[in-house]
């Protein structure tokens, strides 16, 4: 019993802490409207993949979303209790905020925006973080790649 429970402790010990997952979209619409758009936390709940998977969570919000200093809590079973918070814009560029899961450290988020032609507009969604032992033994198991893939192919249809 001892050695099933120090096995995954010992591999977590050489496991990366740092992470960073992110992916990016052409979306037909122009730059600053999508950019309106995104900066709005309110509006994950229509493409955020964990915000669609658990559709019972109970929400909260501090401030003037779209602002800096806008907070959005969530409490859900199937994705836990964290918040978001908007730490910085860039108007028509980049929104970043901090995401609190409950444990270790905040993650840094982002969207992040460039035009490619006046009706074509790139999108980049990300995070980056560390995970605190011995919870980055789960980065082995879990590709948040995926889930940003599907979250902006939803915003894409959203924006439609």
């Amino acid at each position: 019993m001892v050695i099933l429970i120090a096995i995954p402790l010992i591999v977590a010990l050489f496991v990366p802490k740092d992470f960073d997952a992110k992916s990016e979209i052409t979306i037909d619409k122009p730059k600053q409207e999508v950019f309106n758009y995104v900066k709005m936390l309110r509006n994950q709940d229509h493409f955020g993949v964990w915000q669609l998977s658990d559709p019972q969570m109970k929400k909260s919000e501090q401030g003037t979303d779209g602002q800096v200093g806008f907070k959005y809590s969530w409490d859900g079973k199937k994705v836990g209790k964290g918040s978001q918070t908007i730490t910085r814009i860039v108007d028509g560029e980049t929104i970043e905020t901090s995401l609190d899961f409950g444990f270790g450290e905040p993650s840094k988020g982002y969207f992040k925006l460039k035009e490619i032609s006046p009706n074509q507009t790139s999108v980049t969604w990300g995070i980056t973080g560390k995970s605190p032992y011995p919870w980055n033994l789960m980065s082995l198991f879990m590709n948040m790649d995926k889930d940003f893939d599907q979250g902006l192919k939803n915003l894409k249809d959203v924006l439609k």
